[in-house]
């Protein structure tokens, strides 16, 4: 699926400039330091884990980040990487994992079968939605709203200065490259994507639209949290159908559902050891992502808090990710 990819690039190095570390290599416990620095002293290596921008990836990322320094040994660095970016980090050996894909058969294709540096490393056990919702009040007070086909009849009810005549799809974070202006145009609706900046700027006005009945139309995703504290209703796109969104000027569907993956460096896979054989491993629940990712932006926990939290309540989950 064609979402969340990096809208302009720009050079990696300029990306993660003064995150150098070490990437993993699993020989006798010990690290092979990339760009020049070192594991700690008694380290078994260091994981470089890259940290997309949205919070359900960050609750995964730092439950394996947890597990992989408290259970096994490892140091490991988290570097604020966007999607597009990551994927090049496979190449410079920026990136050791990518622990949460949402599909990307292009960068697949790029990376893993033309460059064949990075594999696939299995599900992570989530189940990815993508689609556009309203606050359930408006899906209560206007009949058929949530049909595509009926859009244009309350277009008026979304316009906002930004979008001007039209009404308003709002957007997330910018560096999510999505089908939503061909959805628009193929479909005929009239409406306008207006760019809200980022995924907290989402959760705040769907959170307004519900509480204070304000009209919204916006683009959002499952697994979250948010969905277990806000009323939302999915609009009913055309179903996808397999093969509906291979030409992204031509998308008129729905998005599917995916079976999200990890993303690993094939230099990683082939000497990281216990680390990869941990990040192999892992796979849980939208429920326990959900858990995490919420004590992380409503419990006013840090990652290290919320995963700490969680591993000490679900020893019979990730005791199955630990390499024997």
């Amino acid at each position: 699926m064609n979402i969340r990819l990096l809208a302009g690039l720009v050079a990696l190095g300029l990306a993660v400039a003064g995150c150098g570390g070490a990437t993993v290599d699993g020989t006798a416990g010990s690290s092979a330091p990339a760009g020049g620095s070192s594991a700690s002293a008694g380290s078994a290596g260091t994981v470089k884990i890259a940290i997309n921008p949205w919070v359900g990836y960050e609750a995964s990322a730092n439950v394996v980040a947890y597990l992989l320094e408290n259970e096994l040994g490892y140091d490991v660095e988290l570097p604020e990487i966007k999607e597009q970016l990551a994927w090049e980090g496979f190449e410079t050996g920026d990136v050791d994992v990518i622990i949460e894909n949402w599909g990307h058969p292009d960068l697949k294709k790029q990376f893993i079968e033309d460059k064949k540096v990075a594999v696939e490393a299995g599900s992570t056990g989530n189940k990815g939605v993508i689609g556009w919702y309203i606050p359930k009040w408006m899906a209560d007070e206007y009949p058929g709203i949530t049909d595509y086909r009926n859009l244009n009849k309350y277009a008026e009810l979304f316009r906002t200065s930004e979008s001007g005549d039209q009404g308003q799809l709002l957007f997330g974070d910018p560096s999510y490259v999505s089908n939503e202006d061909a959805l628009i145009r193929n479909l005929k609706l009239d409406y306008k994507v207006v760019v809200g900046g980022s995924e907290a700027a989402l959760i705040k006005s769907a959170q307004q639209a519900q509480e204070q009945r304000q009209p919204l139309l916006f683009y959002f995703w499952d697994p979250h949290w948010l969905f277990s504290k806000t009323e939302l209703v999915r609009v009913n796109l055309p179903p996808y159908t397999e093969g509906c969104d291979a030409d992204p000027k031509k998308v008129a569907c729905d998005y599917p559902e995916m079976d999200l993956d990890k993303i690993v460096s094939k230099r990683f896979a082939d000497t990281g050891g216990k680390a990869y054989e941990l990040v192999k491993n892992f796979s849980w629940t939208n429920e326990h992502q959900n858990a995490v990712a919420d004590d992380m932006t409503n419990g006013g926990m840090t990652g290290e808090e919320a995963a700490k939290k969680w591993v000490e309540a679900n020893p019979t989950v990730w005791q199955a990710w630990i390499p024997k």
